[in-house]
């Protein structure tokens, strides 16, 4: 294997449509003057760059066993050539599907889920801050205009989500999964509701209970470190929002998740569902090693499934979907631009972490941007409503919501 392994290589990087130089000990291939050269300190991580296991190659950059040289976005773009087919090689095989949902159950226990929420959101709320925008929004920006700067795209797209939810001055608004309390904060100083705000993440709950207290708000907002499982089941919101958050639910939880969320919504009300969808029908994550990679290194207990998948099963728990959005682009660019933010902050962000850390955030977001902009993984906005009569989880023929079943009011003007 050895002897034949340097031939191998050269024809690998031969069949790329980018230049790459590889360096190992004893051993170079690729052109000299390529903008990408990729240094492997152990020579065993040749053989997953010829099999396109670019996730595990992914990890031994984060452990320091591969230096990038060069332009990260022809890096990732390269590494995204050499993966070949993540979608079809992460599909689950139907003998399998049993043991994802086992395993899916046992990650998603409410202690596990507090533990792998808070790994990822409770590192360092100024490091996130680095790249997100001011109002620390984590989540698919929406660019109504081409010239939109990333915290005009973020404030478009807090603003697109209150005006397809509808929401009025006195109604009350439950935001799962409420981040650093963009949207929560948005919806009660803009459009006058009754906003209640969940996380999971005990950094989040405070940074954003200190900002209902700066702005004056407490009389209308509120902010809990609560699991949406620990919710009681009655239906006394008027709109809900799960944003960004529906990724850490888990697949066999789907049902679960979407029957409490039927229960909290008043007869009429609406729920809208943005998040991560699966680019495959029969995926729960990349392959060739991606999903691995995120699973290890940033999102622990992930897990994504197909937009027809989220449909069915709010469908099964009494919810009519409503209208359904696409925003794969707008995440491509967002993630651009949160990994040009990060990269020009990189010595301050090894401050706040470490250099593993930024390693593997800088592999992160310039990877997913390639992976949506390549379809492998998409995004949808779900829009759907408790019909105001249903028996056995059944819409009643007539049942009506406050939907207009028209876009007038999503596009009727500008953000405020």
């Amino acid at each position: 294997m050895q002897l034949i392994l340097p031939s191998l290589i050269e024809s690998r990087i031969g069949q790329l449509s980018r230049p790459l130089a590889l360096q190992w000990p004893g051993g170079r291939a690729g052109a000299a003057d390529a903008p990408v050269c990729l240094k492997v300190n152990d020579t065993q991580q040749l053989k997953w760059l010829v099999s396109g296991h670019i996730g595990t190659l992914a990890d031994a950059y984060v452990g320091g066993d591969l230096e990038i040289e060069g332009n990260l976005r022809e890096a990732v773009e390269i590494a995204a050539e050499l993966a070949g087919d993540p979608v079809g090689l992460g599909r689950v095989h139907p003998c399998a599907q049993l043991l994802q949902h086992l395993r899916s159950r046992w990650l998603h226990r409410p202690h596990r889920d507090a533990e792998q929420v808070r790994f990822h959101y409770d590192l360092s709320d100024e490091f996130f801050a680095l790249w997100l925008d001011p109002l620390r929004v984590y989540s698919c920006a929406y660019y109504e205009r081409n010239d939109m700067t990333l915290a005009q795209a973020q404030e478009a797209k807090l603003e697109h989500i209150c005006r397809k939810l509808q929401l009025e001055p006195g109604q009350l608004f439950l935001d799962i999964g409420a981040g650093w309390g963009g949207l929560l904060l948005w919806a009660a100083e803009h459009h006058g509701v009754h906003a209640m705000g969940i996380t999971l993440s005990r950094h989040q709950h405070a940074h954003v209970n200190r900002l209902i207290d700066e702005k004056g708000l407490r009389d209308r907002v509120t902010m809990r470190l609560l699991d949406y499982r620990d919710l009681p089941p009655v239906a006394r919101f008027d709109r809900i929002a799960s944003v960004g958050m529906f990724e850490h639910v888990g697949s066999a939880q789907l049902d679960g998740y979407f029957g409490r969320l039927q229960r909290l919504l008043k007869p009429g009300g609406l729920l809208l569902n943005h998040g991560i969808t699966a680019g495959g029908v029969d995926n729960h994550q990349l392959g060739a090693g991606l999903g691995d990679f995120i699973d290890k290194h940033i999102f622990p207990g992930g897990e994504l499934v197909h937009v027809s998948r989220v449909a069915r099963s709010l469908s099964a728990c009494g919810l009519e979907l409503l209208d359904a959005e696409n925003l794969r682009p707008h995440y491509a660019r967002t993630l651009w631009a949160w990994s040009s933010a990060l990269e020009n902050q990189l010595d301050r962000a090894r401050e706040l972490t470490s250099n593993a850390t930024v390693r593997a955030y800088r592999l992160y977001l310039a990877g997913c941007a390639v992976a949506f902009e390549r379809g492998w993984i998409s995004i949808h906005q779900l829009l759907a409503s408790r019909p105001t009569g249903v028996m056995n989880n059944t819409p009643l023929r007539g049942a009506q919501s406050d939907y207009p079943f028209n876009r007038r009011h999503i596009y009727a003007a500008e953000p405020s």
